[in-house]
Formats: structure tokens, C-alpha cells, sequence
């Protein structure tokens, strides 16, 4: 059951796609108190009682203990005292312990507020039982009672719209780098895989390839024949995936930046000039994606890149993010001036440096420009959250003109409920450092609770210099999320895996990745299309074991498997707690693999630097493809040859998905096929 309630005048999102009448009883999961300027939500928790949810955030995946703030920010140091991260997704389950239903008749509950400017979340960091939800007077709340964890998720999910679904080529494994600078460059990372057997289905363009820093432009001298490169890539079965910015440089003859300007599409300032701002280019303007108009005019600029054989984008720096501001810039550098031939001391030093820090992503810039919303102007702070969401929702609709019946690829950086309609995420600047990893792993059901399904993080870590086994170990991780792309910053050490002496350790841990495909892809489109998660803690799927509530660092991967991976620098294994008998599967290649029944209970297993385990459930099936020696990307994967690896006492059965990979025409539900195997037909 789904309740809405209403509080002053809210700006409407799009983040609901569901009719929901207003309810007539009152808000009862939590206390409310209204507030002159903001609404004000509390409960109390007990102490099992856990909190799931809230997106793209840090720390656990019960999110007790810490406060969380909706606020899309720039910030690529994702540390354990970092309250804001790109995304700003304001839905979180307050799952009860028995032992609190008993003693207060308190009930699991899911929250979504649907507040696009600033809500605050303190999940117990003030006082640790209580539950305190900040967001503005203006917003709608919607309250979801269910009978379980996933029918509450279930239910969001049917309230805020289908998730997005990728083209099956994007579910292969990428490769990118801030930045391959020519043709050339792209050309010798191709080659560095081909040649040695290891598969690839994209390669990546960061900012590099436009002139100059321009938004759907190409550098004619590192790029000068870009539409014959682009066919020239496909002809390997390799797409090319630029990235598009949020700022529009300022500059005469440039035909996106004169447009924008004569037909009124930029943000405005408080004196209604046009917002300047700056990032790669230097001064840009923030196109007003917030405005239908001006959405509808940005999302035709991708035409120009998709005409030249284009079929994939990332959207970046759409927070949006600010390196300074004009008119905040001048007054810092004023004062700068000021302190030249002064003696400096502690506190003057840390205000001059406070001074220069601050000019990135400065809260009062955010405060200082507007957007017409379709005739209501709205100052940005209040509507942050939303443009990340607007940017990416400005391709995805162009791509229903442009393209209607084919899926391009699209995922961005900063994201707002609803968004997960359009496209999907990554995760971010994040680094090389093993907590990141672990970070992945628990960011990735509470991204599935929101819808957000087509995602994953940079593996081997964007910035700082990866190390081979970090690398090695992410990789056995990300082979399972969605979007699997390799990714590093300009200045750290080159982590294509043909660049590692164990060449043949990685070959095998890709190859997994495309047996693994008619998994992958089968689990995804169902989780897609019947409104589920992906991936899931362990308490979602067993509920009455409370021992599942508090494991962190596991996952439930479609309906079939769990994965329990490593994380740990130099660690040979792990602990690993099996909520049921289980078939553990050890796999140093897709052909070289060991099973065996585990009975439920924790354990510490071996788990070596070469090797993936897998865990599959009673009575559940696991396929994996047959692939020849020299498969290359995701069309080389014959889904007609498959192996089973399952684990039953008498029939199990697998419903597998297979379309096209291409187009809208998803297969029906009536046409999925549904193999029925013996515990004698198990591939162990």
C-alpha cells in the first residue's frame, strides 16, 4: 500500500510516474512536524532494527549511524566522512525486528521523499535510536507498507517507472582513460586486447576528443576522419563511447553556445544575464534543461555525433559542477591582491587558501542563478538535484526521435529518482584503494532499490595508481554488475589489463565475464521488466534469518547466485556466511572449475588472486556459455551452447532471456524460455 502526503506547494519532479490520490489518514510511520521552512520526520529504531536504501551513498549497506545529505555534489574523495556523493536518491526502507513489532507495534516501513532541493537523512548519528528525515516545506512523501522487503521495493519501483534498458553490446567489457588522445591511441588499445585473446566491446572517449572542450565537436587533428573511425571500430565489434558535459563554452562561431544564445536557453543570474561559470573550456553556460524548450534543443545535439556512427554517451559533470564562477572568481582575486606584500600569518594563510578552495562547487554560486521551468522562474538551489537527471532525460527523448527503434547506450554521474527511466549511473571519480571496492559492493543494492539498475564502478579505481591484484580482485567483482568498464585518470599508471604481467590471470577473469552473459543479461531484463532488484542483500531473500540482516558484505546476484568477494589487500580468503546449503563453485577459467555442497553456516574460505567462487542456491540453476578460443565481444557469444551448473535434490528451473540485444521489441514474458533440468543433467 502506497500513502501520499502533501506539504505546501511542491515542485513536481517527475520522479512518479503513478497516480497516487492524496491520503486521507494521517502520516503514522513517523512523527511529523512542520516546520516554518522545512518538514521535519523522526521515529524511533530499535536497536536490530535496519535502514536499507538512500542510493549512491558511503558506508554499509544498513545505513544506521550516520547522516546522509541529498545534495549532488563534485567530489571524487569518497571517504567515510563524505554526506554527499553525485546522486540524490531520497528512498530508504526502516526494515523492524521482530523484537521491535513486538514491544511497539512499529511496522517496516519504505520513505521516498520527493524533495529536489537539499533533504537531510540522520540515520542515528545524533542520537543513535533515532530516525530524522529534514526536507523542505515544499515537497510530497510517499509512505510504502508491504509484506516484505522486496514487495515494498516492488512497489516504489511500480511508483517511480521501468528502468532502462542497455543495448547487449554495453554489457560487455570496456575500456577507458582519461584520455586517449588520437585515433592512434584507440587503435593500439584495441589491438593491446585482440592480440591477446582478452575480449572487448568499448572503448571510451573522455573530454580530449572534442575541440577544445566543446560539446558535440570533434578535434579534426587528433580525429580527423571520425565517422570512417567509428565504422572503422564496428567493423571489430568495438563501440566508441564519448563523453558529453553539462557547460557550453562561451565563444563566438561556435554554433551551440550562438543558439543557446538567441533562442534564451541558458540559465539566468539574478539580473536575468546569462549564468557564467566554468569548467574544462573555461567560461560556459549551463543550458536550462529544466525548461522543456531548451531540454528538447540539448538532446538534438546528439544527432550530430549519432550521424557519424555514434551509439553510446556518458554524461558528466551534470551536478552540475562549477570550478568558479564568474563573478565569485573576481571577488576572490580582488582580495587576493589585497594581501600581496603582507606578512601572512597561521590564520591568514588558511583564510587565503579557504579562499581559493572554496571557489569549486561554492554553495552561494548554486544560490545566485535561475531556471524557467515552463514559465516559473526557480532559483537552482531549490531544483539542484534535478539537472543531472534533466541532462541525461534530454538525450534518452532525442534518442526516441533520432533512433526509436534502437537502444543507445546512455549512463550519467549525477542522478536524481526518476532518472533510472532514462539511463543509468556510474559511480563516480572514485580510487584505487581497496575500501572503494567495498564500497562498490554495498553502494550496488541500495542503487537497485531505486531503480537503478544498469550500473557499476570504475574497476581498478579512476584515480591514484591501481596495483595488479586490486585490479584483479574488482574485476572479480565487477564481472557481475551491469555496466563493467575500466577506467582511469590522466596522470596514474595505465591499467588496460594487457598491461600486467598476468595476462593470462585477467584473459580468464573477462572470458568469465561473457560466459556468464546469458546469466547476466537474462537476470537483468527480468529484474527490469517485473519491477526487482538485481542485486539484493541477503535479509531481502531471507528474512526470518537474522543472522542475514547483518552481513555487509555479500550479495544475492539475480535469482540463482550469491557472491561473497574479497576486498582485503593481500588476503588469501574470507569469512563467508551461507544463509542455506549451497553449491560453491571455484572457477580459475569458464573450463577449469570445482563443485561443491556446503552446508549452511560461516565459514572461512580459501579464495585465491586467480580464481572466482561462486555460490549457486538450492534448487536454482546457473548457465554459462560455451565460448570459442577466440571469442571477441558480446557477438561472438553463442547462447545456443550453454553448460548448467545447478545444485537440486530432484528438478530445478531456469527461465532464460533472449532478444535481439538491440532493439525495443522486448521478448514477452510468454516467449521466455524455461529449461527444466534433473539433478543428473547438472554440469558437476
Amino acid at each position: 500500500m502506497i500513502y501520499k502526503y502533501v506539504f505546501g506547494q511542491p515542485i513536481e519532479t517527475q520522479a512518479v510516474v503513478m497516480e497516487v490520490p492524496k491520503s486521507e489518514h494521517e502520516l503514522s510511520v513517523m512523527k511529523v512536524e512542520v516546520q516554518e521552512d522545512a518538514i521535519r520526520l523522526s521515529c524511533q529504531m530499535g536497536d536490530e532494527d535496519v535502514v536499507f536504501g538512500l542510493g549512491e551513498q558511503v558506508r554499509g549497506m544498513n545505513k544506521r549511524g550516520f547522516s546522509y545529505i541529498s545534495n549532488a555534489t563534485d567530489d571524487p574523495r569518497h571517504t567515510e566522512n563524505k554526506h554527499s556523493l553525485y546522486g540524490a536518491h531520497n528512498f530508504l526502507i526502516l526494515n523492524r525486528a521482530e523484537k521491535t513489532k513486538d514491544e511497539s507495534g512499529n511496522r517496516t516501513f519504505g520513505i521516498f521523499v520527493d524533495d529536489p532541493g537539499t533533504v537531510i537523512f540522520d540515520v542515528g548519528e545524533t542520537r543513535m535510536e533515532d530516525l530524522v528525515i529534514t526536507a523542505g516545506a515544499d515537497c510530497v512523501i510517499y509512505v510504502i507498507e508491504g509484506e516484505s522487503l522486496k514487495d515494498i521495493v516492488k512497489q516504489f519501483r511500480k511508483l517511480i517507472g521501468r528502468s532502462y534498458i542497455a543495448p547487449k553490446w554495453a554489457f560487455g567489457y570496456q575500456q577507458s582513460r582519461w584520455s586517449y588522445m588520437t585515433e592512434d591511441e584507440v587503435r593500439e588499445v584495441v589491438d593491446g586486447h585482440r592480440k591477446n585473446g582478452i575480449p572487448l566491446d568499448a572503448v571510451y572517449l573522455d573530454i580530449d576528443y572534442m575541440e577544445r572542450y566543446k560539446d558535440f565537436t570533434v578535434n579534426q587533428e587528433t580525429f580527423p576522419n571520425f565517422k570512417e573511425f567509428t565504422s572503422e571500430m564496428k567493423e571489430q565489434s568495438i563501440h566508441l563511447v564519448p563523453i558529453i558535459d553539462a557547460g557550453v563554452k562561451i565563444e563566438e562561431g561556435y554554433p551551440v553556445y550562438e543558439e543557446g544564445i538567441r533562442e534564451n536557453y541558458f540559465c539566468k543570474d539574478e539580473d536575468g544575464e546569462d549564468f557564467v561559470a566554468a569548467v574544462w573550456p573555461g567560461k560556459v553556460h549551463f543550458p536550462d534543461v529544466l525548461n522543456s524548450k531548451a531540454r528538447a534543443w540539448f538532446g538534438e545535439k546528439y544527432r550530430f555525433l549519432m550521424e557519424q556512427g555514434i551509439d553510446g554517451f556518458w554524461n558528466d559533470m551534470n551536478e552540475p559542477a562549477i570550478f568558479y564562477s564568474e563573478k565569485n572568481l573576481k571577488k576572490v582575486l580582488e582580495e587576493l591582491e589585497g594581501m600581496k606584500g603582507k606578512n601572512l600569518d597561521l590564520n591568514a594563510f588558511f583564510h587565503m587558501t579557504d579562499l581559493v578552495a572554496k571557489l569549486s562547487n561554492n554553495p552561494l554560486d548554486y544560490q545566485s542563478f535561475y531556471h524557467d521551468m515552463d514559465g516559473v522562474r526557480i532559483r537552482h538551489d531549490r531544483v539542484h538535484n534535478l539537472y543531472g537527471f534533466n541532462m541525461t532525460r534530454a538525450a534518452s527523448e532525442a534518442f526516441d526521435q533520432i533512433e526509436p527503434e534502437k537502444r543507445t547506450l546512455l549512463f550519467s554521474r549525477s542522478s536524481y529518482i526518476g532518472m533510472h527511466r532514462y539511463g543509468g549511473i556510474w559511480t563516480g571519480d572514485n580510487n584505487a584503494w581497496w575500501g572503494q571496492l567495498l564500497l562498490s559492493i554495498q553502494q550496488m543494492p541500495a542503487l537497485n532499490m531505486c531503480g537503478i539498475l544498469y550500473t557499476g564502478s570504475d574497476i581498478g579505481g579512476f584515480g591514484s595508481d591501481t596495483t595488479e591484484d586490486l585490479l584483479m580482485r574488482w574485476l572479480e567483482f565487477a564481472m557481475f554488475t551491469p555496466l563493467m568498464r575500466n577506467h582511469a585518470a590522466m596522470g596514474t599508471r595505465h591499467q588496460e589489463v594487457y598491461q600486467f604481467e598476468h595476462m593470462d590471470v585477467f584473459r580468464n577473469l573477462i572470458r568469465m565475464r561473457y560466459g556468464l552473459l546469458p546469466y547476466i543479461y537474462s537476470e537483468y531484463m527480468k529484474a527490469v521488466l517485473n519491477d526487482e532488484m538485481y542485486f539484493r542483500p541477503l535479509a531481502f531473500d531471507y528474512p526470518e534469518d537474522e543472522q542475514a540482516y547483518r552481513v555487509e558484505d555479500q550479495l544475492l546476484v539475480g535469482e540463482s547466485i550469491m557472491i561473497a568477494p574479497v576486498y582485503t589487500q593481500n588476503a588469501k580468503g574470507r569469512y563467508v556466511y551461507l544463509p542455506e546449503d549451497m553449491l560453491m563453485v571455484r572457477m580459475k577459467s569458464l573450463e577449469e572449475r570445482v563443485c561443491e555442497v556446503v552446508e549452511r553456516g560461516h565459514y572461512y574460505m580459501d579464495m585465491a588472486l586467480d580464481e572466482v567462487v561462486i555460490f549457486v542456491r538450492k534448487n536454482y540453476m546457473l548457465p554459462l556459455a560455451v565460448l570459442d578460443e577466440d571469442v571477441r565481444s558480446t557477438s561472438d557469444v553463442n547462447e545456443d551452447q550453454l553448460e548448467w551448473i545447478g545444485y537440486t535434490e530432484d528438478v530445478a528451473e531456469y527461465v532464460l532471456y533472449n532478444d535481439d540485444g538491440t532493439s525495443r521489441k522486448y521478448t514477452p514474458e510468454s516467449e521466455w524460455e524455461k529449461i527444466r533440468l534433473t539433478k543428473e543433467e547438472f554440469d558437476f
